[in-house]
């Protein structure tokens, strides 16, 4: 095997900026209040390695336990997701990252891999997956050949390739839509951290408060970035994406059991026409909430981490400079010139916590509260999934894909990766729009289908999709449900079969004069779907076992007599002798018989 990324050579793109490319880790949270109570904690860590340096295995700051996993193997590029939960874009606004660091719900894993067979492929996607299940206590070994599928025109590689050995680079894609996230995932995400955990914006990451959150991500990715006129680099971007619920978060772990308030001091919005006495619609707790850091994660941050780049600060929050926050002891206040957002530089050898004071919603300070407020970003799409129809035979699926701008229209891929149980015809793959000016069968550009075979592979589907401005499309295809051995139900049959979350990739635009976020690649996730299959009885193979068995042993047992005893005359037989216990029994009882009634005479 050739030298891991030794072919690598400088390129003239710079794909991130230099700040972050030039220093080897740096780590940073950026807070985002959201509407109704909510919270969005963004952790991002980040490290470099030359590549000189990775081949001699000289780890600084790039975890080890990975980077072995990837020599072994030939891993050229690597990303894994771990979501939990739904992202809810009409209340949220759009996604961090434009999506990017974004899983399907479960364990979703993509990876490029040099192999110049579809055999040597596989082989090395089974090391990987194995390797990586027993690194972050997942079950990704269970990702076998019929979850796995090679998208053509979903992703596409983020770091930078010669394009000597794209040729020879092939992208596999697995999803484990059942995986349950739990703490145990936690553990090994923050040992691969330069400092563990135990100091810096990680140490305020717990079960915790992580599991508790409305939604949460864990992403790795692993890419080689090549700035121009530099060493190449092996990059690894961690990240850590929570939705947290600041009322919740902020009840104490000793009684955390929530209790309705008294009626007196519900907060309630006055201006709703149906208001009175008796109805009472909540108010939006942003607006002028008080909330602090070490409240919401139930501990502050244990000082800076002392391997970070200290020309990058730490702590973000966007909160409008009209906003009080206090801060404590030691720390500095960089204030973004746009007005929305400021950060924190906070000493290595001592706690940091801020706190947002309550603002009163009455008097001179109600005028001011609703520009307090950073309104989110509308979300270039929405999306949602369903099934229709009844029964346990067919069945179809139906997708909500809607384009809010008034003015842009928006390309992007839609994949599908379902198992291999659920047959879907292709010729009923039907678009129906509203509210466009275009019609439905110029929606579709582009599809690519790879059917399944049974317990071999699942079955793929790519659509290329152009959305006029503030238009609905509703996709829509039917399905047949296949009956599936016995051996192959899990324990809990009854619930269901998860379908993995459908994939979307929105194209960058094309026009010269497209905004910042509509020129480059942005992704999201439908939510995963259950699915219902013909389910046999199993107490059904009980009964016929205890039923087998008994009329067996009877059959036997009479049989096995018949066959082995002896019959015999009574005459024929030897004479058997009253003895033993019962014997003397019978003897004592027939002595004291006779006594009793003894001999009868006649008296003169």
């Amino acid at each position: 095997m050739r030298p891991f990324f030794s072919y690598l050579i400088p390129f003239s793109i710079l794909f991130w900026s230099l700040a972050a490319a030039a220093s080897d880790y740096y780590e940073q949270l950026n807070l985002k209040p959201l509407p109704q109570s909510n919270l969005l904690a963004s952790f991002n860590f980040r490290s470099n390695t030359s590549l000189s340096q990775f081949e001699a295995h000289n780890f600084r700051y790039f975890p080890r336990s990975l980077g072995q996993v990837l020599q072994h193997v030939g891993i050229r590029e690597l990303h894994l997701r771990f979501s939990l939960g739904r992202w809810d874009a009409e209340s949220w606004g759009a996604r961090p990252w434009d999506g990017t660091k974004e899983g399907g719900t479960g364990v979703e894993l993509w990876a490029w891999l040099e192999a110049e067979t579809d055999e040597e492929a596989d082989h090395k996607w089974l090391s990987l997956t194995n390797a990586l299940s027993g690194l972050f206590c997942a079950s990704l070994n269970f990702i076998d050949e019929t979850r796995t599928t090679r998208p053509v025109m979903s992703f596409q590689p983020e770091g930078d390739h010669p394009e000597s050995t794209l040729a020879n680079m092939q992208l596999l894609h697995g999803v484990l839509p059942r995986e349950v996230v739990c703490t145990e995932n936690l553990t090994p995400f923050l040992k691969l951290l330069p400092c563990k955990g135990k100091a810096g914006v990680s140490t305020l990451l717990d079960g915790h408060k992580l599991f508790d959150a409305s939604w949460q991500s864990m992403a790795i990715d692993i890419r080689p970035i090549c700035a121009s006129g530099e060493e190449c680099v092996l990059q690894i971007d961690q990240a850590i994406d929570m939705v947290l619920d600041i009322e919740r978060s902020k009840r104490p772990r000793d009684n955390p059991i929530p209790r309705p308030a008294p009626g007196h001091e519900l907060k309630c919005n006055g201006s709703k026409p149906y208001h009175s006495e008796d109805t009472c619609f909540p108010k939006d707790f942003v607006q002028g909430q008080d909330w602090a850091l070490d409240q919401v994660f139930g501990k502050g941050i244990k000082g800076a981490c002392p391997l970070t780049d200290p020309n990058i600060p730490p702590v973000c929050i966007q909160a409008p400079h009209s906003r009080d926050i206090y801060t404590t002891a030691g720390a500095t206040e960089i204030k973004n010139p746009n007005g929305l957002a400021r950060c924190y530089q906070i000493p290595s050898d001592a706690d940091f916590s801020f706190i947002l004071p309550h603002i009163s919603q009455d008097g001179e300070d109600a005028a001011r509260i609703p520009t307090d407020i950073v309104t989110p970003e509308t979300p270039l799409l929405y999306a949602e999934r369903s099934f229709t129809g009844h029964g346990y035979e067919r069945g179809g699926v139906r997708t909500i894909l809607t384009n809010p701008s008034p003015d842009t229209e928006v390309e992007f891929v839609y994949m599908e990766s379902l198992p291999w149980f659920m047959r879907i015809y292709l010729h009923t793959l039907k678009t129906h729009i509203e509210g466009g000016l275009r019609s439905s069968g110029d929606v579709i550009e582009e599809v690519y289908y790879r059917p399944a075979l049974d317990r071999v592979r699942g079955t793929q589907l790519e659509v290329r999709m152009l959305i006029p401005p503030a238009s609905t499309v509703f996709l829509t295809y039917d399905f047949e449900k296949s009956i599936l051995r016995y051996t192959e139900y899990p324990p809990d049959a009854n619930r269901g079969f998860d379908v993995a979350a459908a994939v979307i990739t929105i194209l960058p635009s094309t026009s010269p004069n497209a905004p910042a976020e509509r020129q480059r690649t942005s992704n999201l996730r439908t939510t995963t779907l259950l699915l219902s299959l013909p389910t046999p009885d199993f107490s059904m193979p009980y009964n016929v076992i205890i039923f087998t068995s008994t009329a067996i042993a009877l059959a036997f047992g009479g049989l096995y007599n018949i066959l082995i005893r002896r019959f015999v005359g009574a005459d024929e037989g030897p004479k058997v002798s009253v003895g033993g216990l019962k014997g003397k029994v019978i003897a004592v009882v027939m002595k004291l018989g006779s006594k009793l009634k003894g001999p009868k005479g006649k008296v003169e």
